[in-house]
């Protein structure tokens, strides 16, 4: 192959680019010649990624059901990548702030659509007896989601709807985050006690929540919509993205949940408790909690009527 003068000019521009590191070029270039070619099963790790599924049972479908969960936490942790870039940005523009938002929106549209694969994709029976054996686990367990909900919106926005207006404005995290509103989603039915599920998943990431509340209490979302002009603000397009995101998170992908837990676990004469005794009936309808990342951008009627439709509609299917 001829050294052509284009090659030359990388060469110059490597040269100065070692040469401000304190680099030698020449050992760079022996370690590019010394080094193996990348190959695609390496880079993405397929293997180490394959051997992640262990199931608890014999159970064939126990397999679907591990593989859209870790699915479902990798769309979460590319959702977190964006929110992250938002938050960090020093000087937001809307294109940016249009481009990153579009993005998570994409994810969470993609495991929405993607659910029937929860919904229908599992026998049911087989799905009733592998879960006994994952007791107290629950995917109310995922931390990337709780992520997700502080990395959106103002901590005030996911205190239960009942105790929201006791907190004032120099509320700490700290006091927030025991009224937090998904606390009550893993309370014993009969009870109303703490379940092991709640228990267990306070105990591993409490002090993370709290730590990335007050993270977040300037880099959320709607934080970084604020610092955009008003022009920008007023936007159709910045509002549809905004609104669209609460209504992924907050109504489509919970009412997905509620739809595959009234498939599997209702029955003529009784609901069946969810593997960590959840209270999905009330938790995961959105009309119960009331969660609206964005409230300034809906009607005092759309926030009345948050979710309303959509669970009357899954429940005529």
């Amino acid at each position: 192959m001829e050294i052509t003068a284009e090659i030359h000019n990388r060469l110059s521009l490597l040269n100065d680019k070692y040469s401000a590191l304190g680099q030698d070029l020449l050992s760079h270039l022996d370690g590019l010649l010394y080094a193996d070619t990348v190959k695609y099963w390496d880079y993405i790790e397929v293997d180490s990624l394959l051997s992640l599924q262990k199931p608890k049972t014999n159970f064939p479908d126990e397999v679907i059901f591990i593989l859209y969960h870790q699915i479902t936490e990798l769309y979460f942790k590319l959702s977190l990548h964006e929110f992250e870039q938002l938050g960090e940005k020093e000087k937001i523009d809307k294109a940016f702030f249009l481009e990153r938002v579009t993005r998570i929106n994409r994810y969470f549209e993609s495991l929405i659509k993607s659910f029937e694969i929860m919904i229908h994709g599992m026998d049911r029976e087989q799905f009733l007896k592998f879960r006994m054996s994952l007791l107290p686990a629950s995917g109310f367990q995922s931390a990337q989601y709780r992520f997700i909900e502080m990395y959106s919106t103002d901590f005030l926005n996911l205190v239960h709807k009942d105790k929201r207006l006791t907190f004032g404005v120099d509320a700490t995290i700290s006091e927030m985050y025991e009224s937090i509103y998904w606390k009550e989603g893993a309370t014993e039915l009969t009870t109303g006690k703490k379940t092991l599920t709640l228990v267990q998943f306070e105990e591993r990431y409490s002090k993370e929540f709290i730590a990335l509340g007050e993270k977040s209490r300037t880099k959320n979302l709607w934080q970084v919509y604020t610092r955009l002009s008003a022009e920008d603000q007023n936007s159709p397009d910045v509002i549809a993205v905004l609104k669209q995101n609460d209504t992924n998170v907050n109504i489509n992908w919970p009412l997905a949940h509620y739809k595959s837990a009234a498939r599997y676990l209702s029955k003529d004469s009784a609901d069946i408790a969810a593997t960590g005794g959840t209270n999905w009936q009330k938790y995961l309808p959105p009309r119960f909690q009331k969660r609206i990342f964005y409230p300034a951008l809906w009607t005092e009627q759309e926030k009345q009527d948050w979710g309303k439709s959509w669970v009357e509609e899954a429940l005529e299917k």
